[in-house]
């Protein structure tokens, strides 16, 4: 009798874990620094998820963010990860054994370029010669602060910027001190540090309107957007033009279509939750959320947008 009990037993977990499609799946979140939105998020989402389906609390992992996320993505480290659209386009080909694919677009980032009020910094060709920081080392924000001066013209040629590496809490701190006299910050609308900066301080965001064109014609996924006048108390009343660019949710594709179909779909129920945390994740929507350019559809996340009719 006990081992037929055992039998049936077994049978049944083998049963359970044929129809679970998560069943036995361990996940590890790359995201990035406590205080942004990637950890914010990616610590959410790890509590949802577990809680959707029952599998072990994922990892989260904190990190420099984008590239060094889809650098863990690609060594195996993490199996899920955030990235900026433009990063991971940079970072495609290097994938050699399991390609990067996305389960959905969640939100997007907006470029800053801070300036004290008084600075005579005007455009971003006035950033020639001045000290600025364009970011953690590894970070998105670092990959289109370069390509901006780039295009710019002024990375290059004499008297070049002199640019460092910080973060957005150490750069927000030393432009406060007159240590630099700009920083590169890129991320969701409102940001908290940069909104604390222009109560701490008068502060003016750099118009991107002349450099915008030749950034668009080389960087086809970046957009151009403003940055509404009520965003933050800012020294000059007016709406700023810059850039946005998509921020994905990435696996591989060795991860199965059923377990990514689950979690896609997960995604979009935990919405309301993923919002309370930070207000980034109002912007996530199933309509947008397919427009993953450069990176593919995972084929369970396709599935998934098929089924709701996107």
């Amino acid at each position: 009798m006990s081992r037929k009990l055992a039998a049936l037993s077994a049978m049944v977990l083998l049963l359970a874990a044929c129809t679970n499609p998560t069943a036995g799946l361990r996940l590890t979140i790359a995201t990035g620094f406590e205080s942004g939105v990637y950890y914010a998020l990616g610590s959410a989402l790890a509590n949802e998820w577990s809680a959707q389906t029952g599998i072990e609390k994922p990892v989260v992992l904190k990190t420099n963010g984008s590239a060094d996320n889809l650098k863990r993505l690609r060594t195996g480290e993490a199996n899920v990860a955030i990235s900026a659209a433009d990063v991971a386009k940079d970072q495609l080909n290097d994938f050699t054994v399991h390609k990067p694919r996305a389960l959905a677009r969640i939100y997007d980032d907006y470029l800053h370029i801070a300036v004290r009020a008084d600075s005579s910094i005007q455009h971003v060709s006035d950033l020639r010669g001045k000290r600025v920081a364009i970011g953690a080392p590894s970070s998105g924000v670092e990959v289109i602060a370069n390509r901006v001066l780039d295009m710019a013209g002024v990375a290059a040629g004499p008297n070049p910027p002199v640019v460092t590496h910080l973060t957005l809490a150490a750069s927000a701190d030393q432009l406060q001190k007159g240590n630099i006299d700009a920083f590169f910050w890129s991320g969701g609308l409102p940001t908290k540090e940069i909104r604390q900066l222009a109560t701490a301080m008068p502060l003016r965001l750099v118009d991107m309107n002349d450099v915008m064109p030749r950034i668009r014609e080389k960087y086809s996924y970046y957009s151009a957007a403003t940055i509404p006048v009520t965003t933050y108390a800012l020294a000059d009343p007016t709406p700023v033009n810059t850039l946005i660019v998509p921020n994905l949710l990435l696996v591989t594709d060795d991860m199965s279509a059923d377990a990514a179909k689950v979690l896609t779909q997960g995604v979009f129920e935990a919405q309301p939750k993923l919002a309370k945390v930070n207000t980034a994740a109002n912007s996530i929507d199933q309509r947008s959320a397919i427009e993953t350019r450069p990176v593919p559809l995972h084929e369970g996340a396709l599935q998934y947008y098929r089924e709701i009719k996107i």
